[in-house]
Protein backbone atom coordinates (compact mmCIF):
# COMPACT_ATOMS: atom_id res chain seq x y z
CA UNK A 1 0.00 0.00 0.00
CA UNK A 2 3.07 2.46 0.92
CA UNK A 3 4.35 1.49 -2.58
CA UNK A 4 1.02 2.20 -4.49
CA UNK A 5 0.77 5.69 -2.43
CA UNK A 6 4.59 6.82 -3.50
CA UNK A 7 4.03 5.81 -6.73
CA UNK A 8 0.84 8.38 -6.81
CA UNK A 9 2.53 10.75 -5.09
CA UNK A 10 5.46 10.55 -7.79
CA UNK A 11 2.68 10.91 -10.62
CA UNK A 12 1.15 13.94 -9.16
CA UNK A 13 4.56 15.45 -8.57
CA UNK A 14 5.75 15.07 -11.75
CA UNK A 15 2.03 15.87 -13.09
CA UNK A 16 2.40 19.25 -11.67
CA UNK A 17 5.91 20.10 -12.54
CA UNK A 18 4.16 19.49 -16.48
CA UNK A 19 1.24 21.83 -15.78
CA UNK A 20 3.80 24.72 -14.57
CA UNK A 21 6.53 23.94 -17.25
CA UNK A 22 3.83 24.18 -19.82
CA UNK A 23 2.38 27.50 -18.26
CA UNK A 24 6.02 28.97 -18.33
CA UNK A 25 6.31 28.12 -21.69
CA UNK A 26 3.19 30.11 -22.48
CA UNK A 27 3.87 33.04 -20.80
CA UNK A 28 7.34 32.83 -22.37
CA UNK A 29 5.55 32.91 -25.80
CA UNK A 30 5.22 36.02 -27.40
CA UNK A 31 1.71 37.45 -27.33
CA UNK A 32 0.40 38.96 -30.07
CA UNK A 33 1.12 42.80 -30.67
CA UNK A 34 -1.97 45.18 -30.98
CA UNK A 35 -0.62 46.03 -34.51
CA UNK A 36 -1.19 42.51 -35.08
CA UNK A 37 -4.52 42.75 -33.55
CA UNK A 38 -5.96 45.44 -35.95
CA UNK A 39 -4.53 43.49 -38.99
CA UNK A 40 -6.74 40.54 -38.08
CA UNK A 41 -9.69 42.94 -37.27
CA UNK A 42 -9.35 44.37 -40.32
CA UNK A 43 -9.08 41.59 -42.55
CA UNK A 44 -12.15 39.95 -40.60
CA UNK A 45 -14.02 43.21 -41.59
CA UNK A 46 -13.34 42.51 -45.28
CA UNK A 47 -13.85 39.15 -45.08
CA UNK A 48 -17.53 39.78 -43.45
CA UNK A 49 -18.35 41.74 -46.19
CA UNK A 50 -16.59 39.99 -49.19
CA UNK A 51 -19.51 37.28 -47.91
CA UNK A 52 -22.19 38.92 -47.18
CA UNK A 53 -22.01 40.86 -50.69
CA UNK A 54 -21.59 37.19 -52.26
CA UNK A 55 -23.05 34.56 -50.49
CA UNK A 56 -26.00 35.95 -48.08
CA UNK A 57 -28.65 36.72 -50.40
CA UNK A 58 -27.92 33.19 -52.05
CA UNK A 59 -27.37 31.29 -48.66
CA UNK A 60 -30.96 33.10 -47.40
CA UNK A 61 -33.04 32.33 -50.39
CA UNK A 62 -31.91 28.71 -50.01
CA UNK A 63 -32.68 28.55 -46.35
CA UNK A 64 -36.00 30.19 -46.49
CA UNK A 65 -36.92 27.55 -49.42
CA UNK A 66 -35.69 24.41 -47.06
CA UNK A 67 -37.58 25.77 -44.34
CA UNK A 68 -40.66 25.35 -46.20
CA UNK A 69 -40.33 21.63 -45.94
CA UNK A 70 -39.80 21.52 -42.20
CA UNK A 71 -41.72 22.10 -39.30
CA UNK A 72 -40.48 26.10 -39.36
CA UNK A 73 -42.62 26.49 -42.79
CA UNK A 74 -44.33 29.74 -40.98
CA UNK A 75 -40.98 31.39 -40.40
CA UNK A 76 -40.80 31.28 -44.76
CA UNK A 77 -44.36 32.29 -45.46
CA UNK A 78 -44.30 35.23 -42.52
CA UNK A 79 -40.94 36.47 -44.70
CA UNK A 80 -42.68 35.95 -48.20
CA UNK A 81 -45.85 38.01 -46.61
CA UNK A 82 -43.34 40.83 -45.73
CA UNK A 83 -41.74 41.26 -48.96
CA UNK A 84 -44.71 41.05 -50.77
CA UNK A 85 -45.91 44.05 -48.07
CA UNK A 86 -42.68 46.04 -48.44
CA UNK A 87 -41.85 45.04 -52.31
CA UNK A 88 -41.77 48.99 -53.02
CA UNK A 89 -39.76 50.36 -50.02
CA UNK A 90 -36.35 50.34 -52.15
CA UNK A 91 -38.13 52.16 -54.81
CA UNK A 92 -38.86 54.56 -52.33
CA UNK A 93 -35.81 55.89 -50.45
CA UNK A 94 -35.33 52.30 -48.83
CA UNK A 95 -34.89 51.80 -45.31
CA UNK A 96 -31.30 53.61 -43.49
CA UNK A 97 -30.33 52.40 -40.51
CA UNK A 98 -27.57 55.32 -39.39
CA UNK A 99 -26.21 53.26 -36.59
CA UNK A 100 -25.09 50.55 -39.34
CA UNK A 101 -23.41 53.60 -41.31
CA UNK A 102 -21.32 53.81 -37.87
CA UNK A 103 -20.77 50.57 -37.28
CA UNK A 104 -17.26 50.34 -35.48
CA UNK A 105 -16.61 47.21 -38.41
CA UNK A 106 -16.40 49.82 -40.98
CA UNK A 107 -13.37 51.54 -39.64
CA UNK A 108 -11.37 48.38 -39.54
CA UNK A 109 -12.54 47.90 -43.17
CA UNK A 110 -11.52 51.43 -43.93
CA UNK A 111 -8.43 50.56 -42.43
CA UNK A 112 -7.51 47.42 -44.46
CA UNK A 113 -6.78 49.09 -48.12
CA UNK A 114 -6.55 52.11 -46.87
CA UNK A 115 -9.79 54.14 -48.03
CA UNK A 116 -9.27 57.84 -47.78
CA UNK A 117 -12.04 60.94 -49.13
CA UNK A 118 -11.08 63.56 -50.88
CA UNK A 119 -13.24 66.55 -51.15
CA UNK A 120 -12.10 69.13 -53.71
CA UNK A 121 -15.26 71.63 -54.00
CA UNK A 122 -18.24 72.12 -51.06
CA UNK A 123 -22.00 70.84 -51.97
CA UNK A 124 -25.01 72.86 -50.71
CA UNK A 125 -27.64 71.25 -48.95
CA UNK A 126 -29.75 73.32 -50.93
CA UNK A 127 -29.81 71.52 -54.09
CA UNK A 128 -29.74 67.32 -55.35
CA UNK A 129 -26.93 65.97 -56.76
CA UNK A 130 -25.97 62.57 -58.69
CA UNK A 131 -22.52 61.80 -58.11
CA UNK A 132 -20.65 59.51 -61.23
CA UNK A 133 -18.49 56.93 -59.24
CA UNK A 134 -15.91 55.50 -61.24
CA UNK A 135 -14.38 53.16 -62.06
CA UNK A 136 -16.43 50.30 -61.19
CA UNK A 137 -13.84 47.84 -60.33
CA UNK A 138 -14.70 44.26 -59.65
CA UNK A 139 -16.93 44.98 -55.99
CA UNK A 140 -16.87 48.92 -55.98
CA UNK A 141 -15.19 49.37 -52.86
CA UNK A 142 -14.53 52.89 -52.69
CA UNK A 143 -17.86 53.73 -53.86
CA UNK A 144 -19.51 51.49 -50.97
CA UNK A 145 -16.78 52.46 -48.59
CA UNK A 146 -17.41 56.41 -49.34
CA UNK A 147 -20.86 56.72 -49.42
CA UNK A 148 -22.53 53.91 -47.50
CA UNK A 149 -20.45 53.20 -44.39
CA UNK A 150 -19.16 56.96 -43.60
CA UNK A 151 -16.06 55.42 -42.02
CA UNK A 152 -13.97 58.48 -44.31
CA UNK A 153 -15.87 61.10 -42.96
CA UNK A 154 -18.35 62.18 -46.02
CA UNK A 155 -21.09 63.36 -43.63
CA UNK A 156 -18.23 65.88 -41.80
CA UNK A 157 -17.10 67.00 -45.41
CA UNK A 158 -20.19 67.64 -47.05
CA UNK A 159 -22.42 68.56 -44.25
CA UNK A 160 -26.33 68.37 -44.91
CA UNK A 161 -25.74 66.11 -47.54
CA UNK A 162 -27.25 62.20 -47.54
CA UNK A 163 -25.61 59.57 -49.88
CA UNK A 164 -27.06 57.15 -51.72
CA UNK A 165 -25.19 54.31 -53.55
CA UNK A 166 -27.61 52.22 -56.53
CA UNK A 167 -26.77 49.21 -57.67
CA UNK A 168 -28.68 46.23 -59.82
CA UNK A 169 -32.34 45.89 -58.68
CA UNK A 170 -32.26 42.37 -58.74
CA UNK A 171 -30.30 42.07 -55.37
CA UNK A 172 -33.49 43.82 -53.54
CA UNK A 173 -35.51 40.50 -54.50
CA UNK A 174 -33.04 38.64 -52.24
CA UNK A 175 -34.28 37.64 -49.06
CA UNK A 176 -32.33 38.96 -45.85
CA UNK A 177 -29.71 40.70 -48.23
CA UNK A 178 -32.57 43.23 -49.35
CA UNK A 179 -32.66 44.51 -46.12
CA UNK A 180 -28.65 44.60 -45.38
CA UNK A 181 -28.88 46.70 -48.33
CA UNK A 182 -31.22 49.40 -47.61
CA UNK A 183 -30.11 49.92 -44.05
CA UNK A 184 -26.72 50.95 -45.29
CA UNK A 185 -28.75 53.32 -47.57
CA UNK A 186 -28.19 51.43 -50.87
CA UNK A 187 -30.95 52.07 -53.74
CA UNK A 188 -31.85 49.98 -57.01
CA UNK A 189 -30.39 51.73 -59.54
CA UNK A 190 -33.91 53.01 -61.84
CA UNK A 191 -35.37 55.76 -63.08
CA UNK A 192 -37.95 55.55 -60.33
CA UNK A 193 -35.75 54.84 -56.89
CA UNK A 194 -33.56 57.84 -58.36
CA UNK A 195 -36.71 59.88 -59.06
CA UNK A 196 -37.85 59.67 -55.98
CA UNK A 197 -34.86 60.43 -54.46
CA UNK A 198 -34.29 63.15 -56.67
CA UNK A 199 -37.84 64.91 -56.19
CA UNK A 200 -39.58 63.48 -53.22
CA UNK A 201 -37.35 63.29 -50.50
CA UNK A 202 -36.47 66.51 -50.17
CA UNK A 203 -32.89 68.56 -51.09
CA UNK A 204 -29.73 67.50 -50.01
CA UNK A 205 -29.44 64.01 -51.16
CA UNK A 206 -26.68 62.76 -53.06
CA UNK A 207 -26.94 59.30 -55.60
CA UNK A 208 -24.27 58.10 -56.38
CA UNK A 209 -24.05 55.50 -59.50
CA UNK A 210 -21.26 53.59 -60.54
CA UNK A 211 -21.40 54.62 -64.03
CA UNK A 212 -19.33 52.02 -66.31
CA UNK A 213 -21.53 49.11 -64.33
CA UNK A 214 -20.58 45.70 -65.16
CA UNK A 215 -19.45 46.03 -68.75
CA UNK A 216 -16.59 48.08 -67.13
CA UNK A 217 -15.86 45.55 -64.80
CA UNK A 218 -14.97 43.18 -67.42
CA UNK A 219 -12.09 44.99 -68.40
CA UNK A 220 -10.66 45.66 -64.92
CA UNK A 221 -7.22 44.79 -63.54
CA UNK A 222 -4.52 46.73 -62.68
CA UNK A 223 -2.94 49.54 -64.25
CA UNK A 224 -5.90 50.20 -66.66
CA UNK A 225 -8.02 53.32 -66.51
CA UNK A 226 -10.70 52.90 -68.91
CA UNK A 227 -14.11 53.57 -68.81
CA UNK A 228 -17.51 53.27 -70.22
CA UNK A 229 -19.33 56.56 -70.79
CA UNK A 230 -19.47 57.81 -73.95
CA UNK A 231 -22.98 56.13 -74.48
CA UNK A 232 -23.76 56.24 -70.78
CA UNK A 233 -26.63 59.35 -71.01
CA UNK A 234 -29.09 58.21 -69.11
CA UNK A 235 -27.89 60.08 -65.64
CA UNK A 236 -27.23 62.98 -67.43
CA UNK A 237 -31.02 63.08 -68.85
CA UNK A 238 -32.38 62.14 -64.88
CA UNK A 239 -30.15 64.93 -63.72
CA UNK A 240 -31.85 67.40 -66.24
CA UNK A 241 -35.09 66.16 -65.46
CA UNK A 242 -34.71 66.83 -61.48
CA UNK A 243 -32.32 69.86 -61.86
CA UNK A 244 -30.01 67.95 -60.30
CA UNK A 245 -26.34 68.88 -60.15
CA UNK A 246 -23.80 66.28 -61.96
CA UNK A 247 -20.66 65.43 -59.23
CA UNK A 248 -17.63 63.42 -60.65
CA UNK A 249 -15.52 61.65 -58.59
CA UNK A 250 -12.79 59.19 -59.07
CA UNK A 251 -11.63 56.29 -56.97
CA UNK A 252 -7.93 56.13 -57.16
CA UNK A 253 -6.69 52.39 -57.05
CA UNK A 254 -9.80 50.77 -57.37
CA UNK A 255 -8.94 48.69 -60.70
CA UNK A 256 -5.57 47.38 -58.51
CA UNK A 257 -7.59 45.38 -55.80
CA UNK A 258 -8.18 42.24 -57.86
CA UNK A 259 -6.33 40.52 -60.76
CA UNK A 260 -8.77 39.23 -63.31
CA UNK A 261 -8.52 36.97 -66.15
CA UNK A 262 -9.62 39.15 -69.44
CA UNK A 263 -10.67 37.49 -72.29
CA UNK A 264 -10.06 39.51 -75.95
CA UNK A 265 -12.82 40.61 -77.69
CA UNK A 266 -14.47 38.45 -80.21
CA UNK A 267 -13.68 35.58 -77.84
CA UNK A 268 -15.97 33.07 -77.08
CA UNK A 269 -15.43 33.94 -73.56
CA UNK A 270 -15.99 37.62 -73.76
CA UNK A 271 -18.97 36.73 -75.72
CA UNK A 272 -20.74 34.25 -72.82
CA UNK A 273 -19.75 37.34 -70.42
CA UNK A 274 -21.71 39.62 -72.61
CA UNK A 275 -24.89 37.94 -72.99
CA UNK A 276 -24.90 36.43 -69.27
CA UNK A 277 -24.45 40.05 -68.67
CA UNK A 278 -27.43 41.16 -70.92
CA UNK A 279 -29.37 38.61 -69.18
CA UNK A 280 -28.69 39.15 -65.78
CA UNK A 281 -27.11 42.28 -65.47
CA UNK A 282 -24.14 41.87 -64.19
CA UNK A 283 -20.75 40.26 -65.76
CA UNK A 284 -19.67 36.94 -64.30
CA UNK A 285 -15.98 37.82 -64.13
CA UNK A 286 -13.09 35.24 -62.99
CA UNK A 287 -11.28 37.45 -60.85
CA UNK A 288 -8.56 36.26 -57.70
CA UNK A 289 -6.80 38.43 -54.58
CA UNK A 290 -5.45 37.29 -51.80
CA UNK A 291 -6.26 34.36 -49.78
CA UNK A 292 -7.08 34.15 -46.49
CA UNK A 293 -4.13 33.35 -44.37
CA UNK A 294 -1.26 34.60 -46.53
CA UNK A 295 -0.71 37.83 -48.62
CA UNK A 296 1.03 35.04 -51.08
CA UNK A 297 -2.11 32.68 -51.41
CA UNK A 298 -4.77 32.79 -54.05
CA UNK A 299 -8.12 33.77 -52.60
CA UNK A 300 -10.99 35.88 -53.09
CA UNK A 301 -10.18 38.99 -50.42
CA UNK A 302 -9.32 42.06 -52.64
CA UNK A 303 -5.40 43.10 -51.83
CA UNK A 304 -4.38 45.66 -49.36
CA UNK A 305 -3.96 48.30 -51.48
CA UNK A 306 -4.69 51.68 -51.14
CA UNK A 307 -7.71 53.62 -52.50
CA UNK A 308 -8.12 57.36 -52.65
CA UNK A 309 -11.72 58.81 -54.09
CA UNK A 310 -11.43 62.61 -55.42
CA UNK A 311 -14.86 64.14 -55.43
CA UNK A 312 -14.89 66.57 -57.60
CA UNK A 313 -16.68 69.91 -59.00
CA UNK A 314 -20.47 70.03 -59.63
CA UNK A 315 -21.56 70.84 -62.98
CA UNK A 316 -24.24 72.76 -62.67
CA UNK A 317 -27.49 71.71 -64.29
CA UNK A 318 -30.89 73.35 -64.69
CA UNK A 319 -34.16 71.73 -64.37
CA UNK A 320 -35.68 70.83 -68.19
CA UNK A 321 -39.03 68.45 -67.38
CA UNK A 322 -38.50 67.26 -71.20
CA UNK A 323 -34.35 67.64 -72.48
CA UNK A 324 -33.46 67.41 -76.08
CA UNK A 325 -31.08 64.84 -76.72
CA UNK A 326 -28.68 67.76 -77.95
CA UNK A 327 -28.95 68.86 -74.40
CA UNK A 328 -28.60 65.68 -73.03
CA UNK A 329 -24.95 65.87 -75.17
CA UNK A 330 -24.22 69.13 -74.34
CA UNK A 331 -23.94 67.96 -70.81
CA UNK A 332 -22.87 64.96 -71.07
CA UNK A 333 -19.67 66.53 -72.60
CA UNK A 334 -19.85 69.13 -69.50
CA UNK A 335 -19.39 66.28 -66.98
CA UNK A 336 -17.03 64.15 -69.05
CA UNK A 337 -14.70 67.33 -69.46
CA UNK A 338 -14.57 67.69 -65.62
CA UNK A 339 -14.16 64.17 -64.70
CA UNK A 340 -10.98 64.68 -67.89
CA UNK A 341 -9.96 67.48 -65.34
CA UNK A 342 -10.46 65.56 -62.20
CA UNK A 343 -8.53 62.81 -63.53
CA UNK A 344 -5.58 64.77 -64.57
CA UNK A 345 -4.99 67.10 -61.40
CA UNK A 346 -4.71 64.30 -59.56
CA UNK A 347 -3.44 61.43 -60.73
CA UNK A 348 0.23 61.87 -59.94
CA UNK A 349 -0.69 62.17 -56.38
CA UNK A 350 -2.45 59.32 -56.11
CA UNK A 351 -0.17 56.47 -57.83
CA UNK A 352 -0.16 57.00 -61.38
CA UNK A 353 2.22 58.84 -64.02
CA UNK A 354 1.82 61.98 -65.47
CA UNK A 355 1.79 59.68 -68.89
CA UNK A 356 -0.84 57.95 -67.92
CA UNK A 357 -4.44 58.78 -69.62
CA UNK A 358 -7.80 58.09 -69.11
CA UNK A 359 -9.64 56.22 -71.73
CA UNK A 360 -13.45 56.91 -72.33
CA UNK A 361 -14.97 54.19 -74.34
Amino acid sequence: MKTIIAACSQNLSGSRASIQTTLRTLLAAPWPSQRDIRSWLQLLSVLQWVLSFLLLGTISLLLLIYLVFTSFWPISALYLAWIIFDWDTPEKGGRRLPCLRRWPVWRHFRDYFPVKLVKTHDLSPSHNYIIGSHPHGILCVGAFCNFITGSTGFGEMFPGIRPFLTTLAGNFRLPVFREYLMSGGLCPVTRRAIGYLLSKNGTGNAVAIVIGGAAESLSCHPGVTTLILKNRKGFVRMALQHGAHLVPSFSFGENDLFCQVVFEEGSWMRSIQHRFQKMMGFAPCIFYGRGLTSVRSWGFLPYARPITTVVGEPVVVPKIEDPSCEMVDTYHEMYVRSLLKLFNENKTKYGLSEADELHIL
